[in-house]
């Protein structure tokens, strides 16, 4: 069973693998990373049963035809949010003054790629709103998705640590704590979607592995993680 996926499903999939692999006798063969790439992956040829982006890939994915019309499924909202080391001074993030303050005092700013991560291109939007784009590039810690970008700035040993990412993947991540959610003029809830492929090796499969992905199964591991639905 091979499988594409953003970066935030990664903890939903692994949450429902044993009991998959228990009831098909299959192996899933995931990827996660950022969703553009995961796309690209698709678009490019790799094979891919099921595959989970946000919503907006997926009907374009439906529309081009590499995704079966009627398999979407949403396994839920997640928001976008703010992070730092544990145990480290969680700071101010609720309005605009209070980000720019806790961003220009940062010393390494961790985040998703700004062109393929969902997470990381409203950050980079962010960012240039509140004029820091530039003057902070030297801090930013650029990493492929929000999973590595959370879990780098959880073992680096510099001070003065910030991240922006998915707060699935916050969540997730040991070693990191959520500070809050953006400020509600820069807030993103990015609805997670799941599609079968219409190049799916094993459709019936896809399917079980669809409905644990979306239904009740795995609605504990979704909710703890910070998915909303």
């Amino acid at each position: 069973m091979h499988l594409l996926s953003g970066g935030a499903a990664a903890a939903v999939v692994q949450g429902v693998q044993a009991e998959f692999e228990k009831t098909t006798g299959s192996p899933i063969d995931g990827t996660f990373s950022a969703v553009g790439m995961m796309r690209d992956k698709l678009l490019g040829g790799a094979p891919c049963d099921v595959i989970i982006l946000t919503k907006p890939l997926i009907e374009q994915l439906i529309a081009s035809g590499h995704v079966v019309p009627g398999s979407a499924r949403s396994l839920g909202l997640v928001k976008t949010g703010v992070a730092v080391p544990s145990g480290t001074p969680h700071p101010k993030v609720q309005t605009r003054a209070e980000l720019h303050a806790a961003m220009s005092a940062a010393q390494g700013i961790y985040f998703p790629d700004p062109d393929k991560a969902t997470a990381g291109i409203h950050f980079m939007n962010v960012l240039k709103a509140l004029g820091l784009n530039e003057s902070l590039q030297s801090r930013f810690r650029v990493f492929p998705n929000g999973a590595t970008a959370m879990a780098a700035m959880a073992q680096s040993q510099e001070a003065g640590l910030i991240g922006c990412t998915q707060v699935t993947e916050i969540n997730y991540t040991e070693g990191v704590d959520l500070v809050d959610v953006l400020p509600s003029e820069f807030e993103l809830s990015t609805d997670y979607t799941l599609g079968i492929c219409t190049a799916a090796q094993s459709p019936e499969q896809a399917l079980v592995l669809a409905q644990l992905l979306a239904g009740p199964a795995s609605a504990s591991v979704r909710k703890q993680g910070g998915f909303e639905f």
